[in-house]
């Protein structure tokens, strides 16, 4: 009794689990883990936090070893070979063959500190910019997660209620179809209205078609995002009131957008870096001044009389003055200044749809908000002309096709209600990643308006 109690017990668990709806917190909780575009972003950051390190080791001292072993064998045969002669030791004698072996150790330590690289110190003051460029590129990135996740979110629950409309659209159409084919068997209707039930049972049913192929796209889209197939997604609540968005101007989001947008701020710092760039080419025509340091040891062991060790310890500076190198650095200081103003023509660019965007948000924001008090009210009215027109049929004062035409403008308001909602939740979010305040925190309103 005790093993089917315990099996139904993890049927009922284990469908309950199944059967819960996972929202849009739980969803970008997966993408943060899965999102192969966030998890680039996260990579392009923990490579960008390493440029300080690389610009400032150029600043810092640099101490090697350098070192060579040495073996010489040498023979030396002079032309009087075996004449009596003076020997290389300077005896008198028979001359012969001479010869050395010699075995060379040596090494030198040597410590090389800048004093004064001005290109250098300008690369270590890029360093500090390219850091904080990969820094704004990780946030931009973190914004563009959270739209594309709701965006991908709430694609999937216009693409639901477009399938769900369409299948209620076709049970009324089914129940009308089957009444004209009632009431032409009794001779109340012609054959028209059959035809005409007919018709409209037919293209709702290749609309069924179009709904489920379109689900299919929009939930593998959000599947490239989270890199699992999504399973049942909470619903918006009926009848949810949504917020207009404050600030309640759009100048004032305009101006937030022209100046803390996280793509604003990354072309304000390539145009910093750019500047910097100009003086670190300029210094091609500047002396470098470093400070040199070096122990160095030579040991020789062979047969003859050099064989012993050498010691040399040494402490000074080392400079360069440049003269000429071929008009190489005026023309790479001409490149600088140029690329310099390409990156401000850049910002520009950038700030420009900055604003255009936080323009283009706000006012689907607030035309969404009419729009879906609008078709609210359309909802209403459709739903009481269906009813008249039913109520007609019935009394003979309206014909099939007037059912049929009111039954297709109710169903299809209530698809455009549902994606006017979407489209105003998204655009809230877009707004605020346009003004670059757009946090994960700003989900947890959202979140709230679903059906848990």
């Amino acid at each position: 009794m005790q093993k089917p109690l315990i099996a139904v017990l993890l049927a009922s668990a284990f469908y309950s689990l199944s059967a819960s709806a996972a929202d849009l917190i739980q969803v970008y909780q997966q993408a943060l883990a899965n999102d192969a575009t966030y998890a680039s972003a996260r990579a392009a950051l923990s490579a960008g936090q390493e440029r300080i390190a690389q610009g400032r080791a150029n600043l810092l001292p640099t101490v090697g070893i350098n070192g060579s072993i040495t073996k010489n064998d040498q023979d030396f045969s002079p032309w009087n070979e075996g004449q009596i002669g003076t020997r290389p030791d300077g005896t008198r004698g028979v001359i012969g063959e001479s010869g050395s072996n010699l075995r060379t150790n040596e090494y030198t330590l040597l410590l090389q500190q800048p004093l004064f690289r001005w290109d250098r110190w300008q690369g270590y003051q890029q360093s500090k910019l390219q850091q904080a460029i990969a820094e704004a590129q990780f946030a931009q990135a973190q914004q563009d997660l959270i739209t594309r996740v709701a965006a991908a979110y709430f694609d999937v629950l216009a693409a639901q209620d477009k399938l769900e409309s369409t299948r209620a659209q076709k049970t009324a159409v089914t129940e009308q179809l089957a009444s004209a084919k009632r009431n032409f068997e009794v001779g109340t209707q012609t054959i028209t209205d059959t035809h005409e039930a007919q018709a409209a049972y037919d293209l709702v049913l290749a609309q069924e078609f179009a709904a489920v192929n379109d689900l299919d796209n929009k939930r593998n889209a959000l599947q490239a995002i989270i890199g699992t197939e999504p399973g049942a997604l909470a619903p918006l609540k009926s009848g949810v009131t949504l917020a207009p968005p404050q600030p309640a101007t759009v100048d004032q989001w305009v101006s937030a957008a022209e100046n803390q947008n996280y793509g604003v701020t990354v072309q304000q710092l390539q145009v910093e870096v750019a500047k910097r760039e100009i003086s670190r080419q300029r210094a091609g025509h500047l002396p470098t001044l470093d400070l040199v340091a070096s122990s160095s040891r030579r040991d020789v062991n062979g047969s003859t009389n050099s064989s012993g060790v050498t010691k040399n310890n040494a402490i000074g500076v080392s400079y360069s003055i440049p003269l000429f190198n071929g008009f190489g650095v005026t023309s790479r200081v001409r490149e600088s200044i140029a690329l310099e103003d390409k990156a401000r023509n850049d910002l520009e660019a950038t700030r420009r749809n900055a604003a255009l965007q936080a323009r283009q948000s706000f006012l689907g924001v607030n035309s969404g908000l009419a729009q879906v008090k609008a078709l609210e009210a359309a909802e209403v009215s459709s739903n009481s002309a269906l009813e008249s027109n039913k109520l007609g049929y019935q009394v003979g004062v309206r014909i099939n096709i007037d059912v049929l035409n009111a039954q297709r403008q109710l169903y299809q308001t209530r698809t455009d209600l549902s994606r006017a909602r979407y489209d105003t939740i998204v655009n809230g979010l877009r707004l605020k990643a346009a003004a670059g305040s757009l946090r994960e925190a700003d989900l947890v309103p959202v979140n709230a308006l679903l059906d848990k």
